[in-house]
């Protein structure tokens, strides 16, 4: 009973104090003196004109097409440094787990995957420095798939 007592009284004096806070600020905003009129806008400034005919830019980079096998090294080669990285090709071999199920079990566990990707890199290493050049690269290329004859 106690509770609900103090709380409503302190429900009384919070609105009581709001109350008195409100109309003071009502009448501190009344005696305020009024805005000082604003001086006129200047007008817009007058857009400069330039003559482009006079100017040249510098030239725009050559675009290049990169051949099929160009981009597929790349999509490889993360840091664009021509130069896949062990670190690199393992990295992205996510697409291959079915294919490489060693035991069936519908399960790709990381070491079966890691170990088929490992001995793919490790035969297109041919000089063991483990990286691989754009020439290296190009034979781990897919075998292309006989066009459909429907």
């Amino acid at each position: 009973m106690n509770r609900i007592f103090l709380g409503a009284l302190s429900a009384l004096i919070l609105a009581g104090i709001g109350m008195f806070w409100w109309q003071g600020r009502a009448e501190v905003e009344q005696g305020a003196p009024p805005p000082l009129a604003l001086p006129a806008e200047p007008a817009e400034p007058d857009i400069p004109i330039a003559d482009a005919n006079d100017l040249t830019g510098p030239a725009p980079p050559e675009a290049t097409e990169l051949t099929r096998e160009q981009r597929r090294f790349f999509r490889y080669d993360k840091n664009r440094d021509r130069i896949i990285s062990r670190n690199e090709m393992l990295s992205s071999r996510t697409d291959a787990f079915r294919k490489l199920d060693k035991d069936g079990n519908n399960l790709l566990s990381f070491e079966e995957w890691a170990v088929a990707t490992a001995t793919r890199f490790d035969k297109a290493d041919r000089n063991r420095d483990r990286e691989l050049t754009p020439e290296e690269f190009a034979t781990t290329k897919p075998k292309a798939k006989p066009a459909c004859r429907c």
